[in-house]
């Protein structure tokens, strides 16, 4: 047996607790790892909190998480380029969750962890940076460009952010006033969220350049408006509202989830380009404050769920 930590029915956190789970088995192309890390992103508390059915099926009682760094302890059939013994990253497979001593990976949704990559860092890779490199390279960023990141403090938008610094753009990054050194860091020119922030992301781009892209990371109204401040004459990418998106003439995120992009992004952090900011970690039976610390949405660049 091992221990995992999900939730036992759709809800709020009260539905979360610590479980026993039999180890479990590869089916083919598939990798059984022995967890090292996890990463924590609010997609984790929306599957929870049942928003998530229709693209997210879970069997009940579900482990929470769907990102993981650890070591391959069996390989099913035809999981080509991987042994037991390997270690590696990816994202879980349909029906499995990563705050878990055990979780299984799609042999595609997988990739071998650089010697020179910590485990923890490696964790934040399938979710949070593999979004932010499929935005910057589905908007197709380039050094014209002035980018506007809505929840730029967070873990996909710290990587946006420097992602798109790299490329040469300017970056906007609204944020809380708690996460404004995060964001400098990060190459952005702050932006203070709540009210007022559409007159300030105008005046902003006054001084950097007007803004030609959109990464929003919140939607609902702050989408809406920040939208209106801009005009439609942008590229527009949202993941946390693609619905409201497409209406404003953008779209959701095509993500691609393969070993070779996974590569990529490992080689960004290894090469300096990218740093995953992990500002949080967690040990696994601590893993609903680490959860709780996302959905609130007071965290500063990413958290994770260290299990060994």
């Amino acid at each position: 047996m091992a221990i995992a930590y999900g939730f036992s029915e759709y809800g709020g956190p009260g539905t979360q607790q610590v479980f026993d789970l039999e180890i479990p088995r590869p089916g083919p192309g598939q990798l059984v790892v022995s967890v090292h890390a996890a990463g924590v992103n609010p997609a984790d508390w929306k599957v929870r909190a049942g928003t998530r059915k229709d693209t997210v099926p879970v069997a009940l009682p579900a482990v929470l998480g769907r990102e993981v760094s650890g070591v391959v302890t069996a390989v099913g059939e035809n999981g080509k380029g991987f042994a037991v013994g390997d270690a590696v990253f990816g994202s879980t497979a349909t029906g499995f969750g990563g705050y878990a001593e055990y979780t299984v990976l799609n042999a595609d949704s997988a990739a071998l962890k650089p010697e020179g990559l910590g485990f923890a860092a490696a964790a934040t890779i399938p979710v949070a940076a593999g979004t932010a490199l499929d935005i910057v390279e589905q908007l197709e960023v380039v050094d014209a460009d002035t980018v506007l990141v809505l929840g730029a403090g967070g873990g996909v938008g710290s990587a946006v952010t420097q992602l798109a610094h790299a490329q040469g753009a300017a970056v906007l990054g609204v944020a809380s006033a708690g996460k404004t050194d995060l964001v400098e860091a990060n190459g952005g020119i702050w932006i203070e969220s709540g009210p007022g922030s559409e007159e300030r992301i105008v005046a902003a781009g006054e001084r950097a350049g007007k803004v030609t892209v959109i990464v929003d990371l919140v939607g609902g109204d702050v989408l809406a408006r920040a939208s209106s401040a801009c005009g439609r004459d942008v590229r527009l990418i949202s993941v946390a509202d693609p619905t409201r998106a497409s209406d404003l003439g953008g779209s959701g995120v095509d993500r691609r989830r393969t070993t070779e992009v996974f590569a990529r992004v490992a080689a960004l952090i290894e090469s300096g380009v990218l740093d995953p900011r992990i500002e949080h970690t967690f040990p696994l039976g601590e893993a609903g404050r680490a959860l709780a610390l996302v959905e609130d949405g007071h965290a500063r660049g990413k958290v994770v769920v260290t299990v060994r």
